[in-house]
C-alpha cells in the first residue's frame, strides 16, 4: 500500500453503457418487457443485463452497448471521450443523473428505436464508499480527493468525487480511457492521497 495513503480503493472500470427508463425498455424490447440480469455489479442492487442496444450519433454508431439495471426514471448513456469522438457528439463530464444541457442520440433495440433530446454524458470519476470507509479516511459525502493509480505508468487523478451511502461498497469508477491511461485493471487498488480543499472543487 502507498505509505501515505488515506485509503486503498479497488477499481471498477466503467465501460460504455446505458441506463434505460421502463418506458424506453418497452419501446426498445417490447411491451411489458423486463430487463434480465446477466451478472451482479459490486454496488448492491445494480446489475449488468443480457440486453444490449445500438447507440447512434451524428457521425457514427456504437453497437452492442450493455444495458445496466434496474430501470431508472430517465434514460442515460455513459460513454468515454474516445466513444464521443466516434459518435460525433460532445458530452459534458457529469455526475450520474445530472443530464441538464447534455446532448441526445438515437437508441435502437430489437423491437424499436428511441430518439433522445438529452442523456449522453461522460461520467465524472468517483468513489463509492460506506460511512465506515469514509470515517476511516476522514471523508464525507461530496468531498473531492486526489487519487494515485497505476504502477508502471502512474497517473494522479484530481477532483475525484466521493459518494457515501450505507449501501455502497468501496470502489472507484474510472472509464476505459482513464483506466487505460493508468494501465489499471478491475479490482486492482488505487490510493486516496489527500482530501482537496473546497476551493478546488469543479463546478457541476
Amino acid at each position: 500500500m502507498c505509505k501515505h495513503a488515506l485509503l486503498a480503493v479497488p477499481v471498477g472500470i466503467s465501460n460504455r453503457h446505458v441506463h434505460l427508463s421502463q418506458q424506453h425498455v418497452e419501446i426498445l424490447f417490447g411491451q411489458g418487457y423486463q430487463l434480465t440480469k446477466m451478472k451482479d455489479q459490486r454496488q448492491i442492487g445494480q446489475f449488468a443485463c443480457n440486453e444490449t442496444v445500438t447507440v447512434i450519433g451524428p457521425k457514427g454508431i456504437l453497437e452492442n452497448v450493455r444495458v445496466l439495471g434496474p430501470a431508472r426514471g430517465e434514460t442515460q448513456i455513459e460513454v468515454s471521450l474516445t466513444d464521443s469522438f466516434r459518435l460525433g457528439i460532445t458530452p459534458p463530464v457529469r455526475e450520474s443523473g445530472k443530464l441538464e444541457d447534455s446532448p441526445g442520440c438515437h437508441l435502437v433495440g430489437p423491437k424499436g428505436a428511441v430518439t433522445l433530446s438529452r442523456g449522453v454524458i461522460i461520467a465524472e470519476r468517483h468513489i463509492h464508499m460506506s460511512p465506515k470507509d469514509a470515517q476511516l479516511a476522514g471523508l464525507r459525502d461530496n468531498d473531492r480527493v486526489t487519487v494515485l493509480a497505476g504502477t508502471v505508468r502512474e497517473v494522479v487523478f484530481h477532483h475525484v468525487l466521493v459518494r457515501v451511502h450505507p449501501s455502497f461498497n468501496l470502489e472507484i469508477h474510472l472509464d476505459t480511457d482513464e483506466a487505460n491511461a493508468a494501465m489499471v485493471k478491475n479490482d486492482e487498488l488505487v490510493y486516496i492521497l489527500s482530501k482537496e480543499p473546497s476551493a478546488l472543487h469543479l463546478a457541476g
